[in-house]
């Protein structure tokens, strides 16, 4: 048995520990020390428990041990302030002896602005920001397409508990006649820049299903609390159609145009596009307002005991189907020029009233003019009725049309007089600009495309024509200050790509068309110049 220890000597010296011996099978290279920066250099933090991260460095091969440094990894001061290394702490970008891939460090940044080559392209992106749930693009149009199927569903029940199933059939018959009709001309006065159809659709669904529900609601609300409070029912319906039906129904067409004109600006830029979204708007609402009408004649006529279509009908569908199929529209195309007039507004300080005051003048005009006309046949009888019709409504209505084809005209001067910088560049034959300035050249070099290369041809000639004549209005807004430079320049490239890209196939024909339509001169046949014809051997 071993002899147990001496008990320690209170007066000798205190022994130094020592530090644990490392076995050769797990020693590694010494860690480098990194040098301490200087006192009071500026941007070092003070060192304490809270000291930012230091900046990494380049990743590079250790330096050999130097004996007079001692190892970070046991006493000497190391990454952390105060003193001794951490083992649990890692700091990317620097080698670790824990780490066996040589490839995994912090990339450099190489300038100003980086290219991120290594990174997958946008389409095959697996981190993206996260949307809140209602900013979705899916979201937003599913519970849209439910808004309109619900207000479709409600306003066609009730227009049928009040005309009866049959009524309700001959008014959808009767009333569709001239839709299709109303949405050529709005569609025809579009030609120029159509926008998308999208849009319209929506429009037409708004006014006919949205706005036709809020109008009927609101119109009997109002026509039941008046005759509750006068006593007079008679009074509240004369008064609920000469003010209360113009001011409710106005309202609820022009939100179309209000949400279109904020959440779809982009397809939203001249005079043109607020009178054909107006247009389609007003008659959807007069196709469901004509299906009750027509629906309520019909019930009138099967009372009297007429078999079928009977006299009321047959006037009704006359006055409100093939005289004054315009009516909704003309209304409504006012509050559409007070927008289409806002947003041709310039950039600056006036802008912002103007995007507000027109909207809400062409509104109240609207008003007004829907009021005159309720007012005519509710007060006026059938004499006063005709004499608005053909002293007021008709002259109006062949001044907008005037106004929408003069718009029309202008849009084909503005693209005659920018495309030619853009021929003097290179970027298009001088031919060009005069075939896209005509709508007749533009219809003769798509068949001229189709009759060379078929379908495809004339598709990708029309969508030439398209991209010419967005660039030409894109550069007229950017003169007028509509469009941010830094915008423009980079719409101004991408159109440009895309002209380029169909250029082979819709440059000849356009050049073609120009001739062939008379745009360009091309010297006669039989005239000699200077004893010289081309055409002659």
């Amino acid at each position: 048995m071993s002899q147990p220890l001496p008990p320690p000597d209170p007066s000798a010296p205190p022994v130094p520990p020592t530090a644990a011996p490392v076995l050769p099978s797990q020693a590694g290279p010494p860690a480098p020390e990194p040098p301490a920066p200087a006192a009071g250099a500026p941007g070092t933090p003070a060192p304490g428990p809270h000291a930012p991260a230091p900046h990494v460095p380049e990743p590079r091969a250790p330096e050999a041990p130097n004996p007079e440094t001692p190892n970070p990894g046991t006493h000497g001061p190391g990454l952390l302030a105060g003193g001794t290394h951490d083992p649990g702490t890692h700091v990317p970008g620097i080698h670790d002896p824990g780490i066996h891939d040589p490839g995994i460090h912090v990339p450099a940044r190489d300038g100003d602005e980086p290219s991120f080559a290594v990174a997958a392209d946008r389409s095959q992106w697996r981190y993206r920001p996260r949307r809140a749930f209602w900013r979705s693009r899916i979201v937003r149009a599913v519970a849209l397409v439910t808004l309109l199927t619900l207000c479709a569903l409600v306003i066609l029940a009730l227009v049928r508990e009040q005309t009866g199933t049959e009524g309700f059939l001959v008014g959808l018959g009767l009333a569709v006649l001239p839709v299709p009709l109303l949405m050529a001309a709005f569609r025809w006065l579009d030609r120029v820049e159509p926008g998308p159809w999208k849009n319209l659709l929506f429009a037409f669904a708004w006014g006919a299903f949205a706005a036709a529900l809020v109008a009927i609601l609101a119109n009997s609300f109002a026509v039941r609390w008046i005759a509750t409070a006068t006593a007079d029912p008679g009074a509240a319906d004369d008064l609920g159609a000469t003010v209360i039906a113009p001011v409710v129904e106005e309202s609820a067409k022009a939100a179309a145009i209000l949400l279109l004109f904020l959440f779809r600006r982009r397809d939203f830029r001249s005079l043109v596009d607020g009178v054909v979204i107006a247009g389609f708007t007003a008659t959807g609402f007069a196709f469901t307002e004509n299906i009750l009408y027509l629906g309520n004649a019909f019930g009138e006529d099967q009372d009297l005991g007429d078999g079928g279509i009977g006299a009321v009908t047959a006037g009704t569908f006359f006055v409100r189907v093939v005289m004054s199929p315009f009516a909704h529209p003309l209304f409504t195309v006012l509050t559409g020029i007070g927008f289409g007039l806002a947003a041709l507004a310039p950039r600056g300080r006036v802008r912002r009233p103007r995007k507000v005051l027109l909207p809400l003048a062409g509104l109240l005009l609207a008003m007004g003019v829907h009021a005159l006309w309720n007012g005519s046949a509710t007060f006026g009888g059938a004499l006063a009725f005709y004499a608005v019709y053909g002293v007021f409504m008709v002259p109006a209505f062949g001044l907008l049309t005037w106004l929408a084809v003069w718009s029309r005209q202008k849009e084909l001067r503005t693209i005659a007089g920018v495309l030619p910088a853009y021929a003097a560049a290179g970027w298009l034959s001088p031919e060009e600009p005069l075939a896209l300035s005509s709508m007749r050249a533009r219809r003769t070099a798509r068949k001229a495309a189709s009759a060379r290369y078929g379908r495809a041809g004339a598709r990708t000639v029309g969508e030439y024509e398209s991209f010419a004549t967005t660039l030409a209005f894109l550069r007229e807004r950017a003169r007028r200050g509509t469009v941010p430079v830094p915008d423009f320049a980079a719409r101004e490239q991408e159109l440009l790509h895309h002209l380029w890209e169909r250029r082979a196939t819709a440059s000849p024909a356009l050049s073609y068309a120009a001739r062939a339509t008379g745009r360009v001169w091309v010297p006669p046949q039989y005239l000699d110049y200077g004893g010289y014809n081309p055409y002659k051997g």
